[in-house]
């Protein structure tokens, strides 16, 4: 190959490179008229040079050259195949759904099973899991370096609170066009719910008896407000898992509850001893009105049983014996007296 464009192309002898014949002499060579057979310009060689290098194998020296362009639009082919099917179906889990954006407009949403769509970048499917449970812990509130999350309870008192807010998505459509922070507002959410459901009660009440309802009353009024928010979300429950007063005065605050659990154990058995009584006494009472009713029957044989089982009751334990006089004569065991023993003979 020639580098040189002068000695390829702007020969003096033609674009047949035929040179001065070595038998004239050293006639000096015959030019052509310009327009009568004149080769191609040096542009035009250097454009042709270009396409052998790149369209025809790089100007082999003397081989046979390969055209690539036929290759070349084959695989470019088949890659745009290949990203319109793999952009265009989309398998979709049973817990999933295919929400569908066209140049970022919803279109549709894909059910479970295999779905199709334009390729992208036209229409881009996103998956929301629709039957997982998403769990936010809210452990520390506004002082969240100390790890507490306190609030005022209706008795003026404050409470540390942790809890946890289950939920699931509903409306894939919602909940990605609704909402820009979905974790964020279920959060603040259910954390003003709690607030209202503690100013409502009373520190023992948060503490113990009312635990079950303020859980569902939070639940409800999180979900109200999720709903007026078209958030497209579900709660499925809330979960108080602490509520403990301040760590400054827990010391203190768990004497207090000892002391009324003994006072409230003693009113408890204060209350069994009075039923107890109680219970004895009606039956006492029952049964006296049994005997009352015998004993206006036939009152002469009623009384003399009654003295009867009285005089049993009262004798029962004593060592007396009643005799009576009448034509019994009365006769006393002199007491026992010990036998004096044989004297042995004198030897």
């Amino acid at each position: 190959m020639h580098e040189k464009i002068a000695g390829a192309v702007l020969s003096e002898d033609g674009p047949w490179g035929g040179g001065s014949d070595g038998g004239d002499g050293g006639k000096k060579p015959r030019r052509t008229p310009i327009g009568a057979g004149a080769g191609p310009s040096a542009l035009d060689a250097l454009i042709q040079r270009g396409r052998d290098r790149l369209g025809n194998g790089g100007g082999m020296g003397g081989g046979q050259r390969f055209p690539l362009g036929g290759a070349w639009r084959w695989a470019v082919l088949g890659l745009v195949l290949l990203w319109v099917a793999l952009t265009s179906t989309h398998t979709i889990g049973p817990q999933q759904r295919g929400v569908i954006t066209r140049f970022g407009k919803y279109v549709g949403m894909l059910q479970p099973g295999l779905g199709l769509s334009f390729p992208a970048p036209i229409d881009i499917v996103s998956k929301i899991d629709v039957d997982n449970i998403h769990v936010i812990d809210i452990d520390t509130g506004v002082d969240g370096g100390s790890g507490q999350n306190l609030m005022l309870t209706g008795d003026e008192n404050i409470i540390d609170l942790a809890y946890s807010v289950r939920w699931n998505i509903r409306d894939p459509e919602l909940y990605m066009f609704e909402l820009q922070d979905p974790d964020g507002t279920i959060r603040e959410v259910a954390e003003s719910a709690m607030r209202e459901a503690i100013a409502r009660v009373t520190l023992d009440q948060a503490i113990g008896a009312q635990r079950g309802q303020i859980e569902q009353q939070v639940a409800q009024h999180a979900q109200e407000t999720l709903d007026s928010y078209h958030s497209g979300v579900v709660i499925q429950g809330v979960a108080i898992k602490q509520a403990d007063p301040p760590t400054e005065v827990v010391d203190a605050f768990k004497e207090v509850s000892a002391a009324q659990q003994n006072a409230q154990s003693y009113l408890n058995q204060a209350r069994a001893y009075a039923t107890q009584v109680t219970a004895k006494a009606q039956g006492e009472s029952t049964a006296f009105d049994a005997v009352y009713a015998q004993y206006k029957l036939a009152p002469e044989v009623t009384r003399r049983r009654m003295y009867y089982e009285t005089m049993e009751k009262v004798l029962a334990k004593t060592d007396k014996t009643i005799v009576e006089p009448r034509n019994v004569v009365p006769y006393l065991a002199p007491p026992a007296t010990v036998a004096a023993k044989p004297q042995e003979p004198t030897k």
